[in-house]
């Protein structure tokens, strides 16, 4: 298996979870209402499993050894692009859990920009994910030998054995289950 092929089974999972949260922001257009309990569950995944275990693989071992290699201008503007969609997603998940907890203790006049931060993420998401599959992944490989890529798979997973996978497969499953039940 190369390295992308477990950062893009990664972002199935969080193609999931967006459209939980996507399914949610509708939701709360409607009802006029927000899930406090499901933005913070949301909020708890974006920060473990996107950012600290997704993201992290991606700039703490792919990008850092793609900065060793000599890379043609498109890509590095690509990788800039993606490492900035980071940036704005930490932020955005930021703003969105100050927002959420304020609304938990009653402060429902920021619903709105709890509404935009969810739409932001429900955005940013998808265009990301895409381009990393079909702009970036592929295409970079082709800087590393086959005993690099090897490697760097090997770096993944003992990477991946600080964070837990399993949790957060099944929070999502659950969450599914129970938003199709709403």
């Amino acid at each position: 298996m190369l390295p992308i092929g477990l950062l893009m089974r990664e972002h199935r999972l969080i193609g999931r979870i967006v459209l939980l949260v996507k399914k949610e922001l509708q939701r709360s257009k409607k009802s006029l209402k927000i899930d406090t309990e499901f933005i913070r569950i949301s909020i708890d995944f974006f920060k473990t499993y996107a950012d600290m275990t997704h993201h992290g693989k991606e700039e703490e071992i792919l990008f850092q050894a793609l900065g060793e290699k000599n890379l043609t201008e498109d890509h590095i503007k690509i990788l800039n692009r993606l490492l900035n969609d980071h940036k704005i997603a930490r932020e955005t998940v930021h703003a969105l859990e100050k927002m959420n907890n304020e609304y938990a203790q009653g402060n429902h006049a920021n619903i709105k920009e709890i509404q935009e931060k969810l739409q932001k993420l429900v955005t940013l998401y998808p265009q990301h994910i895409t381009t990393e599959d079909t702009e970036f992944f592929f295409p970079i490989m082709n800087y590393f030998t086959v005993q690099e890529s090897d490697a760097m798979l090997q770096k993944f997973y003992h990477f991946d054995k600080t964070v837990i996978h399993e949790h957060y497969y099944h929070l999502v499953e659950t969450l599914e289950k129970e938003s199709s039940e709403k």
